[in-house]
């Protein structure tokens, strides 16, 4: 069970949803992700899980691309679980950043801006049972292998300085079986699944099933 939110000084906790959407690399949970933040406006903020991966700077330069970034071990849960507790209070904790052409994190946090919606995209955002709980509602972006490969490829190459040799070996060799083991199964745990082109009315109606999840003001 997630921890008890600490209260406001109203005597209230502070009630933020919390929204995660998962999909394969290449899936567009991204989009999805910056679609809806569109939609909510100044309501919703964003949250990355890829921000969170271990900072490998102790690692020779060699042995940080050996490693296997699509599993969820590559992940620092206990710092994702402290942001996540100190938004959940209504907190401003620091956010890490991280550099993927280096395998490290940035030396500077961002400062994190208080929001009633807050989207939380990933790989794995519920994988683990006790950050699965904590989640009002589950969305997960299915998409076709072919369509994600492709996606991968164009993204590592142009955004990330990598070959395409070595990105279509890392798919062979890591993203897709990781992607069967720990993404994939996430869809039965899903409230919603998303797959093929989003209209606007589509992405219109998600928000909106957010914004129901958050409290109504009372009537005096």
């Amino acid at each position: 069970m997630p921890p008890t939110r600490p209260a406001s000084p109203s005597g209230r906790a502070p009630r933020v949803v919390l929204v995660a959407i998962a999909g394969g690399s290449g899936s567009g949970k991204t989009w999805l992700a910056q679609a809806l933040r569109r939609h909510l406006g100044r309501r919703a903020a964003l949250l990355s899980l890829d921000d969170f991966y271990q900072d490998l700077g102790h690692l020779t330069p060699a042995r940080r691309a050996r490693r296997n970034f699509d599993r969820p071990a590559a992940i620092d849960w206990a710092a994702l679980a402290a942001v996540l507790d100190g938004i959940a209070s209504g907190g401003r904790p620091p956010v890490p950043r991280y550099d993927f052409t280096r395998h490290t994190r940035h030396g500077q946090s961002r400062r994190w801006a208080p929001r009633p919606v807050v989207l939380v995209e990933g790989l794995w955002p519920w994988v683990r049972p006790a950050l699965r709980e904590r989640f009002d509602l589950r969305i997960y972006r299915d998409t076709a292998t072919p369509v994600r490969r492709e996606r991968r490829l164009e993204r590592d190459t142009r955004e990330r300085g990598r070959t395409a040799t070595s990105v279509r070996r890392q798919w062979r060799e890591q993203v897709e079986p990781m992607f069967r083991r720990h993404v994939a199964p996430q869809r039965d745990r899903a409230h919603v699944v998303v797959g093929g082109e989003l209209e606007e009315t589509a992405l219109a109606d998600l928000s909106r099933r957010i914004l129901d999840l958050l409290p109504r003001p009372r009537r005096r």
